[in-house]
């Protein structure tokens, strides 16, 4: 902030406590998921599509946690040899965010997908599907067109495959997981409090 005030002049540059109180008021409000929401439709329909997605792709992410971060919201996810809190988010085909939970890194995807799915549902009516990888098999796939009338779809890697392969649908959550971790913010979590993140 600093160096775009010494860019464009004193004057420009409003107090900061001004400009977090216009944040935060707006994020009490729900302006913040708003704004979001209607730039995530126009930049959908400039890339040819209705602004309320039909499909979406489901993943999750560990990302390891800062000494700041209390023991009691962080725990330790033993596939991926992290200690830390787990990012679960749902995309659109295009690989835009529609949903985000953090939880402990120990938290296992197919639970936190039960709340995630269920929010999908809510805020985005239009969805059908959602693809996951194998970790999301099991009863979740039956709770999902049970409950939520969601059809979740696993992308498979088969066995005769060798080496790296690029699965489909799968490849836009990765790609959108690796946007995050080249935010310095988001490759460790320094937040004291997961919804901050």
């Amino acid at each position: 902030m600093s160096t775009w005030c010494a860019l464009v002049g004193k004057r420009s540059c409003p107090c900061w406590a001004r400009v977090y109180a216009f944040f935060r008021r707006w994020r009490e409000n729900g302006l913040v998921q708003e704004f979001h929401d209607r730039l995530r439709g126009k930049v959908r329909e400039r890339e040819g599509r209705e602004a309320e997605p039909t499909a979406g792709i489901i993943d999750a992410q560990s990302v390891k946690a800062a000494a700041s971060v209390p023991a009691a919201s962080r725990g330790f996810d033993g596939g991926k040899l992290i200690n830390g809190r787990k990012r679960h988010i749902v995309t659109d085909c295009l690989g835009l965010l529609l949903v985000v939970a953090v939880t402990a890194a120990n938290i296992g995807d197919r639970d936190a997908a039960t709340g995630l799915l269920a929010r999908l549902r809510e805020l985005h009516r239009d969805i059908c599907l959602v693809w996951a990888d194998g970790g999301y098999t099991g009863a979740l796939i039956d709770w999902a067109r049970e409950r939520l009338a969601l059809t979740v779809e696993v992308v498979k890697r088969t066995d005769s495959q060798a080496g790296f392969v690029v699965l489909p649908r799968r490849w836009v959550i990765e790609r959108t997981l690796s946007w995050l971790m080249h935010s310095r913010r988001l490759a460790r979590d320094y937040e004291t409090r997961p919804a901050r993140q």
